[in-house]
């Protein structure tokens, strides 16, 4: 005997179901973030970390140290997003990337490679916050219509 299955969009019979359904997306909302962050705290220091401390390395071992970081990345990204589509579109989730990337970046750069924070920095991340603001903001098409 089978078991109908309701459609994915289907609008749930009782109000314990939605409840149900909004924690499902809450939790697959904040565990994309986490992932997501995560995955770039590894990126940035795969790509960015040899810069202080592997200046005297040759190229080459750079390189592998560095796809060895970046593999630990992919296993956190690939499964952000997705988890994260449909919940977001492609567009969105590329945004909350860079938005993600650029805010580990900015922490990494201040502490681990001891930068200066200037104006012009600022500015220009303030731009990116507004075209995440712009992706986010509106209703667009659902992911894949």
């Amino acid at each position: 005997m089978e078991i109908a299955q309701r459609p994915r969009n289907a609008t749930p019979r009782f109000s314990w179901q939605a409840q149900a359904l909004r924690h499902v997306a809450q939790n697959a909302t904040m565990n994309t973030i986490l992932l997501l962050l995560l995955s770039n705290v590894f990126m940035t220091f795969a790509w960015y970390g040899h810069l202080k401390y592997g200046q005297g390395w040759p190229l080459w071992q750079v390189i592998l140290v560095s796809w060895g970081i970046a593999l630990l990345e992919y296993c956190l990204a690939v499964p952000a997003n997705r988890l994260g589509y449909g919940l977001f579109s492609g567009f969105q989730l590329k945004i909350l990337q860079e938005v993600i990337t650029l805010a580990i970046f900015i922490a990494f750069a201040l502490l681990f490679l001891k930068e200066k924070l200037a104006w012009n920095y600022l500015a220009a991340f303030g731009c990116l916050g507004a075209a995440a603001f712009f992706a986010f903001a509106f209703e667009t098409a659902p992911a894949g219509a």
